[in-house]
């Protein structure tokens, strides 16, 4: 496991902001050297906690304005319904998250459509025929305040 001292916190508060930073870049940051640099950089992609790196779109300019918060309750929890429901939730790509949760629904999802007849499409093809649901509810949101997948690094962590 690779420790997050003080060096590493900022390598990856430093790519949260800026994924494409160069080694060079980075190593400039942060006062050390390129190859240091590069060996902490690596260390933290090889133990996972560096997953990958994506750009971030903004939806509404690709055509998705609808983003909504869809609750679900099942009835089936045996292991064939639940690999079958996790299959259509992983290609499903309206679906950008989905959460196992507690309370009185089973699952919480994130999903996004171009307008609200696409979002209903997506409900009637895709959520109405995931495996033992037996409520579907959508809050839509009206505005969004507040979209990051920026974590906040906690020091020592391991």
């Amino acid at each position: 496991m690779t420790k997050i001292d003080a060096v590493n916190a900022e390598i990856l508060d430093l790519l949260q902001d800026d994924g494409r930073m160069t080694n060079a870049k980075l190593a400039e940051h942060l006062s050390m050297s390129e190859t240091p640099c590069w060996r902490r950089l690596k260390r933290l992609e090889e133990s996972g906690i560096i997953e990958g790196y994506q750009a971030r779109l903004n939806r509404r300019k690709i055509g998705l304005g609808v983003m909504a918060f869809v609750q679900l309750r099942c009835s089936e929890h045996d292991a064939a319904a639940t690999a079958e429901f996790q299959r259509i939730i992983e290609t499903s790509p309206n679906i950008l998250a989905c959460h196992n949760t507690t309370g009185a629904d089973d699952f919480l999802l994130i999903a996004v459509a171009r307008d609200l007849d696409d979002y209903s499409a997506f409900v009637e093809t895709t959520l109405r025929r995931l495996p033992g649901v037996t409520s579907i509810r959508s809050n839509l949101s009206l505005r969004e305040m507040k979209s990051s997948g920026r974590l906040p690094v906690l020091r020592g962590a391991i």
